[in-house]
């Protein structure tokens, strides 16, 4: 009777290594290649923001399209970086204003209410501007869950998918 319950455990404990282990590595996998997404396409946007000087709708919407294709929800937060063209005027130094993710939605558009100041839907930058945007899943993924379960991971403050790009605008921006 012995050996059939160590028979019974044995092939319990085959059966979890067969199925739960090469499940918890293709959803490593599979978090691995969401953070290579998100990663370049977060370089690309912030790449595209400092070659052109502008940001658009467009461009923004593309962003969020490229991003939510790994099947998660993300915060995004951006912060622009405004160089102050009255100090820069009058030599002393460059003193910049920063402008946030909703005011920058709302300027472009996102929201559905085109700014009035702003009809065409883009904000110009000049040389100088310094753009940045980091992005963090806020969905837990199947492996941040499986992990939860097996190891007793509890929070979900820790973001296993997350991007920052920043860098100074390179051009002023064409209207």
């Amino acid at each position: 009777m012995e050996e059939t319950t160590v028979s019974v455990i044995g092939i319990i404990i085959a059966a979890l290594l067969m199925f739960i282990v090469p499940l918890i590595l293709i959803s490593d996998r599979s978090d691995d290649i969401a953070q290579l997404l998100v990663q370049t396409a977060t370089a690309e946007f912030v790449d595209e923001i400092i070659k052109t000087g502008k940001i658009t709708d467009d461009k923004y919407q593309k962003f969020i399209s490229e991003i939510t294709t790994s099947r998660n929800s993300y915060e995004i937060d951006m912060e622009l970086k405004i160089l102050d063209e009255n100090t820069a005027k009058i030599g002393s130094n460059n003193t910049y204003y920063s402008i946030f993710t909703s005011q920058i939605e709302d300027i472009i558009g996102v929201s559905g209410n085109i700014n009035e100041n702003n009809a065409d839907g883009k904000i110009i930058l000049k040389q100088g501007d310094i753009i940045s945007v980091t992005v963090n899943n806020n969905s837990k993924t199947l492996s941040q869950s499986l992990k939860g379960f097996f190891y007793g991971i509890n929070g979900t403050d820790i973001s296993i998918i997350a991007a920052t790009a920043s860098g100074t605008v390179a051009i002023t921006g064409a209207r």
